[in-house]
């Protein structure tokens, strides 16, 4: 789509047992939120009614079959069933984990045919999602199958921006993933977004070690001065800003994060561990490096408090407005980068 002032905002449902779908309706009964978007939840309508009932929500939705369907000003619903779904909120249900993946394979493909422009995605449970078809740990690796481009978790909030070498991997295996190789595919991703999605200039980025105390020269491991050091070396004489590895112990609580634009971390705790305590309920989870736009909150499926009404709709809201935010980025990037009068009339 070209209108940026219409951004169309595709929603994957998610796990219905969960939360996903009771912050998707509290998001958008702020209709205020239909100024900056059009939404597009891939469902279908007896689900949403069903939802809409349950939370005494007050939204009318817009049911659709195609896009040129899609109205503004409205909540969009696209039907990606039509069978009945039976709901048991707080239930790890692996039928259910079937409809979370229709939704998102729907809306993937919609994604892909620029019917959507951005993809914001609810919360699912990774082991009921298993199949023979759909074999991912989650959204980011699937989404890096179906989109052009190089993935990465890169989770972001207001002053904090934390990327990771490893993702979904075992902790017995950090060290064997960890290679120069990657170390420079993961840093020339996120400094591009910092650059392209951001619109950070020159960037910053610090790089925490792989061992404690970054292996203490040895005695606590030398992956950091074999592997780590070296490559972080050559990349500096490549001329990007980054720094490291830093002890990943003190990093956060000394508040050196404030210094630099992003962070990478070795692996997924290291890195998420002090994101979601500084800012749980704010973060958003944005797959950097690929051709489209997907975010999603910083949580899970909440079973506990499901079906009761008092999920946080916050995080949601914050990937919704960030991809609406990168997305407008990502032209402006363009724009300048293609037209050279342009970039000039920027500077003046």
């Amino acid at each position: 789509m070209e209108n940026e002032e219409n951004i169309i905002v595709g929603i994957s449902i998610g796990d219905l047992n969960g939360i996903g779908g009771e912050i998707v309706l509290k998001t958008f009964e702020d209709e205020r939120s239909l100024e900056f978007c059009t939404p597009v939840v891939f469902a279908s309508a007896k689900v949403m009614g069903f939802l809409k009932a349950h939370f005494n929500s007050t939204i009318h939705f817009n049911i659709i079959n195609s896009f040129d369907q899609v109205k503004q000003g409205k909540v969009n619903v696209f039907n990606c069933w039509k069978e009945p779904v039976n709901i048991n909120f707080g239930e790890e249900d692996v039928k259910i984990g079937t409809y979370a993946v229709k939704s998102l394979e729907v809306a993937v493909k919609a994604l892909k045919h620029n019917n959507i422009d951005v993809l914001v995605t609810a919360p699912i449970n990774k082991y009921n999602i298993q199949s023979e078809k759909f074999n991912f740990p989650g959204h980011t690796d699937y989404l890096a199958q179906q989109l052009e481009g190089e993935s990465l978790m890169f989770m972001v909030t207001n002053g904090l921006r934390v990327g990771l070498l490893t993702d979904h991997v075992p902790v017995k295996d950090i060290a064997s993933h960890i290679t120069p190789k990657l170390i420079e595919k993961k840093i020339d991703i996120i400094y591009n977004s910092l650059k392209k999605d951001f619109r950070i200039n020159k960037p910053k980025v610090a790089v925490l070690g792989i061992n404690p105390h970054t292996g203490d020269n040895g005695v606590i491991g030398n992956e950091d001065d074999t592997i780590m050091r070296p490559t972080l070396k050559n990349i500096k004489e490549s001329g990007k800003l980054v720094f490291g590895p830093y002890a990943a112990d003190s990093f956060f609580g000394s508040d050196n994060y404030k210094n630099f634009d992003a962070i990478i971390a070795a692996y997924h705790d290291q890195g998420l561990i002090p994101f979601k305590t500084l800012s749980f309920g704010q973060g958003v989870n944005f797959t950097g490096g690929l051709n489209r736009i997907r975010t999603s909150p910083d949580h899970g499926t909440a079973y506990e408090i499901a079906g009761k009404g008092v999920a946080d709709e916050s995080s949601f809201k914050e990937a919704l407005f960030t991809a609406i935010k990168i997305f407008r980025n990502r032209l402006d990037y363009e724009l300048l980068s293609s037209n050279p009068l342009k970039k000039a009339a920027k500077k003046i």
